[in-house]
């Protein structure tokens, strides 16, 4: 059975739950987008769960924001497919929804109230778009990533036998 995930916004005024098969919050992300929206490098898009389950209370509090993305891999701003939810009286960021991929839905590890399994080891992701004060605390075991690592979150769980059935 898939682990229920439980997760809110800073002021309470949002509450969700959703069912992961992949719990692990292993990635750190350094790009500009979790930077400026979650104040941070990392914690962002690095839980995976089924998009069917997502159960919320204070939907009426949603706020949605798709970033205009311009980077060395995308010379014409863009507007991303991804719907990144947070909450619109305290900013708190929930999660990310992209229609490319219905059945998955990204809670923010930040936002998730449930107590979560430690990593093994650490993804380091995006670091090409780090800001140049940041320096990554990347640990022996960990991996780090100009961009993107190929191994999915869902084959990085089952490598690690962490997948959740």
């Amino acid at each position: 059975m898939p682990m229920m995930l439980k997760g809110s916004c800073h002021c309470g005024a949002i509450h969700f739950t959703v069912q992961s098969h992949t719990p692990v919050p292993y990635q750190l992300c350094y790009c500009s987008i979790c930077r400026k929206q979650q104040g941070g490098g990392g914690y962002a898009i690095n839980l995976g769960a089924d998009s069917r389950t997502l159960k919320i209370t204070g939907e009426e509090h949603l706020g949605l924001y798709r970033a205009e993305i311009q980077d060395d891999e995308r010379p014409h701003r863009e507007t991303s497919t991804g719907e990144r939810r947070f909450c619109r009286e305290c900013g708190a960021a929930l999660w990310l929804y992209d229609p490319t991929w219905p059945d998955l839905v990204h809670p923010f590890a930040s936002a998730i109230d449930s107590e979560l399994p430690k990593p093994p080891q650490r993804v380091h992701l995006m670091l090409k778009y780090k800001a140049s004060w940041v320096e990554p605390d990347i640990r022996k075991g960990d991996k780090a990533f100009e961009l993107y690592p190929e191994e999915s979150i869902a084959d990085w769980h089952r490598r690690h036998g962490l997948w959740v059935d």
